[in-house]
């Protein structure tokens, strides 16, 4: 019987974008994450409740309207890809592969897991988290995933 061979890779570089997309998200990986989410919690209740967030061990996404959306340094501000509206890209730069094959490579990545799309995608390096399960920020959880972040 032969192997199931592996998905082909899709080599992914960035290049500067002609015009910046719209903010429709951030993401921060590492020590940055962690400092994206202090951030949060100096929020008042009205600025979270604005947003949507999505964290992971090391990463934190957090979804609103651009104006709405915190900065701490070193955060990657992402907007809806115009091709493939399912990615969210840094808004700066852009996939040197075309969207719609970036999300066919994707998708054979993933290989049939369920995962909630739009996926966000972290430059360099590369980081993919699924973002359709974003859930209001509540105080209580991001001071758990901050002591976790901490402790990790």
């Amino acid at each position: 019987m032969a192997a199931t061979p592996e998905p082909a890779r899709v080599p992914v570089a960035w290049a500067p974008r002609a015009e910046p997309l719209a903010p429709r998200a951030v993401i921060a990986t590492g020590a940055v994450a962690a400092a994206l989410g202090r951030r949060l919690a100096q929020l008042d209740d009205a600025a979270l409740a604005a947003l949507t967030a999505v964290a992971a061990r090391g990463a934190l996404v957090v979804l609103g309207d651009g104006a709405a959306l915190p900065w701490v340094e070193g955060v990657t501000y992402l907007g809806r890809a115009p091709a493939a509206p399912e990615l969210l890209v840094p808004t700066a730069l852009a996939p040197t592969v075309p969207a719609p094959v970036l999300v066919r490579a994707l998708t054979a990545w993933l290989d049939g897991r369920a995962v909630a799309w739009p996926l966000a995608l972290a430059p360099a390096p590369l980081r993919v988290v699924p973002c359709g399960g974003a859930r209001a920020i509540e105080r209580a959880r991001l001071t758990a995933w901050l002591a976790a972040e901490v402790a990790a």
